[in-house]
C-alpha cells in the first residue's frame, strides 16, 4: 500500500498536481549524503591557496556517473576526466596537456564527500586551489526527488 501511495505521489508531482494531505502521509525524503548518492551534477567556485593563474573567477562543474566523472574548472574549455570509485570514496580526474616548450602540463582534481557536499583540491604546476561542491539549485532531478 505504501509503495502504491509513493508511486501515485510521484506521478502527481510529475504532472504538477498536489494531493491534499498526501504529502503528510508520505515521509519526506531527506537530503542524502554525498557519500551515499554521489551521482549527478555538482558546482562550486575554486578558491586559490597558492600560486598564480588559478581559475577562480567563475563556477566550476563536476559530474559523476557510475563509470565516469568530469571536472570542468570555471566551466571552461578544459575537461578533466576520471573514473569514480564510490566504494573507496575516491574521486580523481586529470588532464595532461603540453606547454609551449613541449613539456607535460598536468591538471589534477581530487575530491571526497563531506556530509552533503564534496571537498576538492585542484592543482597544476602553477596553482593550488580548494573547492566545496554542492548540488546546483533548482536542478530538475533534485526537484523531483524533493531534495533541499
Amino acid at each position: 500500500m505504501k509503495d502504491r501511495r509513493v508511486r501515485l505521489w510521484a506521478f502527481c508531482a510529475l504532472l504538477g498536481m498536489d494531493l491534499a494531505g498526501m504529502n503528510a502521509a508520505i515521509p519526506a525524503w531527506a537530503a542524502t549524503s554525498a557519500a551515499n548518492d554521489p551521482y549527478g551534477d555538482w558546482t562550486g567556485v575554486l578558491i586559490a591557496d597558492k600560486g598564480r593563474d588559478c581559475p577562480t573567477e567563475g563556477t566550476s562543474y563536476m559530474q559523476i556517473e557510475p563509470t565516469k566523472m568530469i571536472f570542468v574548472p570555471e566551466t571552461g574549455n578544459l575537461i578533466l576526466r576520471g573514473v569514480p570509485n564510490k566504494q573507496r570514496q575516491h574521486y580523481h580526474a586529470q588532464l595532461i596537456m603540453q606547454d609551449a616548450r613541449k613539456q607535460p602540463l598536468p591538471m589534477v582534481f581530487e575530491a571526497h564527500p563531506m556530509d552533503d557536499t564534496f571537498e576538492g583540491i585542484y592543482g597544476t604546476p602553477t596553482c593550488r586551489a580548494h573547492i566545496t561542491l554542492r548540488r546546483p539549485e533548482n536542478h530538475p532531478l533534485n526537484n523531483f526527488l524533493d531534495r533541499d
